[in-house]
């Protein structure tokens, strides 16, 4: 049995350890913002943070997790009004939105310890979350605008 934190609430489930943490919280928790891309921990698709740092769901087993607080996209806030959610809205970010929950919790680890990333910093800090429709960008101005606006 796992235990661990999820978005503010305790979970436990009966995997094996070295299930891969986007599976549980798929398969066998019903959190389906978190996506798949490619189960190497290089396209960023599965970014969720774990004590408050990004990391790869894909490549995460769920036992470096037990007894640690992991947030995903459903729990950057219960109702849509994040800064980054807002400003990828405004924006006009999303093409397809796959790649996008995982943009936004990348973006939203930055801005905790970088409340006025430059945009090199922005795009440093990016780097490894691909986004398949190219709105990098839109992504940028999006977290720019985040920052402005929180």
């Amino acid at each position: 049995m796992m235990k661990f934190n999820l978005n503010g609430r305790q979970k436990t489930v009966d995997v094996p350890p070295s299930t891969p943490l986007l599976w549980v919280l798929r398969e066998h928790i019903g959190m389906t913002g978190t996506k798949f891309g490619c189960g190497v921990a290089a396209c960023g698709a599965c970014t969720v943070h774990v004590d408050g740092e990004p990391v790869r769901s894909c490549a995460t087993p769920v036992s470096l997790v037990a007894g640690r607080e992991v947030t995903t996209i459903e729990g950057l806030s219960p109702n849509a009004t994040h800064p980054l959610q807002k400003a990828w809205i405004a924006e006009q970010v999303p093409q397809c939105g796959y790649c996008q929950s995982g943009q936004i919790m990348m973006a939203a680890a930055l801005l905790k310890k970088n409340k006025s990333p430059t945009r090199e910093q922005i795009v440093e800090h990016m780097n490894g979350n691909i986004c398949r429709c190219g709105t990098y960008n839109k992504i940028i101005a999006a977290i720019q605008r985040a920052a402005r606006e929180a």
